[in-house]
């Protein structure tokens, strides 16, 4: 899901930024793997191992598949997949005991960022494949750097998108155009309500899905430095996020009665069976919708936050980064293993089954289900999930969900927005632990 983000230490400053850190187990949760072992080693058989420590529990069956078709090309070296359960914990106790795997597959957000802030990445700036790597998601690998270094610790594998998802067939229906502007967006809304036709659908029961309207809008509408400026103290939520958490409210407006209570498997189920014309959410939503009714069509656009249009950008983050360890006793196995993965034909295998984008230019998602976004995503013009800036102690979609909750309870909007973003500075204020 969404789910969802320099320089060498000393291994007490690794301690120190695992006790600071909690790497948030929703993103790191693994499935079980095949292997326990620590860095590199000579099998049995004289074979050089390396160790992949993946964190992503919905894809170990295709990396699987990628391994097995490196092993099977080398006679030299074998790759084992590490995806434990519990994974962010066994990272974390891992990189505190200095024994980190060779290669990881880690989101990119601020779990990256401990890990690169620990000094244990190696730069894989120098590689050949890094010239064909979208010069956007690169940025996002940049601004999730601890300290903003420019230096590529993590390679972008694979991305997603979250956005506006609609029905299609209900679209050419009522007569609608994708809107391109907040305004035409709140005109769609109201045309679909006076048709009798539910606009939005809300699955806020799981409170982790209140962040995908926040973070496309803030996304969108946030200054520009506002991450940076807002870790050092240099802003607050307050003064700087009303137009956001206003419109935020605005598409409440546009929800179901029961947003608060419906979970987003119950709500995937009634959006795929018509219940609704539009629903906000990610690519990773799509195929539980197609498993509801096989018959379903939708398609995709980035939700228009702003009435500049270019200012409109689709949400899309860094899924899986591909990283080495400096510590790894086969670097130049490892760098290779790595390559390998970044080829072409490896990634179109990856995004095909994962039904994700890829970060590498020419390679592209080709389902029609995400045909709206596909351009933008391969022009570059994307934005990164805000929440991915924000500290890892912020939990951020229990904010989203209350201020939604105090909206269904009928608390005025003004108060309701003014405690919403003064809790945001005061959250982010104890989270904030450098």
């Amino acid at each position: 899901m969404k789910l969802k983000h320099g320089g060498n230490k000393m291994n007490k400053k690794v301690i120190s930024t695992l006790v600071i850190g909690t790497l948030i187990a929703g993103t790191l949760a693994g499935c079980g793997g095949s292997s326990d072992a620590g860095s590199s080693a000579k099998s049995s058989s004289g074979k050089t191992e390396l160790e992949l420590f993946s964190t992503k529990p919905e894809n170990k069956d295709t990396i699987q598949k990628l391994v097995d078709k490196y092993n099977e090309s080398h006679d030299d070296v074998t790759v084992k997949v590490t995806a434990p359960p519990d994974a962010g914990t066994v990272l974390k106790t891992r990189m505190a005991k200095n024994d980190m795997p060779d290669v990881i597959a880690i989101g990119g957000d601020n779990n990256y960022t401990e890990v690169e802030g620990a000094g244990v990445l190696l730069d894989l700036g120098d590689q050949d494949y890094i010239k064909d790597v979208q010069e956007a998601y690169i940025d996002m690998v940049y601004d999730v750097n601890k300290d903003k270094e420019k230096t590529i610790y993590g390679v972008p594998f694979a991305t997603n998108a979250a956005g506006v998802i609609y029905n299609t067939e209900k679209f050419e229906e009522l007569g609608l155009e994708v809107p391109k502007t907040w305004d035409e967006f709140i005109d769609v809304l109201q045309k679909i309500k006076d048709a009798g036709e539910q606009p939005l659908l809300m699955t806020y029961k799981d409170a982790w899905t209140s962040l995908a309207p926040w973070n496309s809008m803030a996304a969108d509408l946030a200054p520009e430095n506002f991450a940076d400026d807002r870790k050092a103290g240099k802003t607050t939520f307050v003064g700087t996020h009303e137009e956001i958490a206003e419109k935020y409210l605005t598409l409440l407006d546009y929800a179901q009665d029961d947003y608060m209570g419906l979970s987003y498997d119950d709500g995937n189920k009634k959006f795929a069976n018509g219940d609704a014309v539009m629903i906000i959410n990610g690519n990773w939503a799509i195929s539980q919708y197609r498993n509801a009714n096989p018959d379903v069509k939708v398609n995709m656009f980035a939700l228009p936050s702003s009435n500049d249009e270019s200012q409109n950008k689709v949400t899309s983050g860094v899924d899986v980064l591909l990283g080495v360890s400096k510590n790894s006793s086969n670097v130049d196995a490892a760098k290779d293993f790595v390559s390998f993965m970044m080829e072409k034909e490896n990634i179109q295998t990856y995004i095909d089954e994962q039904f994700s984008f890829s970060a590498l230019k020419g390679v592209e998602q080709s389902d029609e289900a995400v045909s709206g976004v596909q351009e933008d995503i391969s022009n570059g013009k994307v934005a990164n999930f805000e929440d991915h800036y924000y500290p890892s102690g912020l939990d951020m979609a229990a904010l989203v969900a209350e201020f939604s909750l105090n909206r269904a309870n009928g608390m005025d909007d003004k108060e309701n927005i003014d405690q919403f973003l003064k809790q945001c500075d005061e959250k982010y204020d104890v989270a904030n632990v450098d």
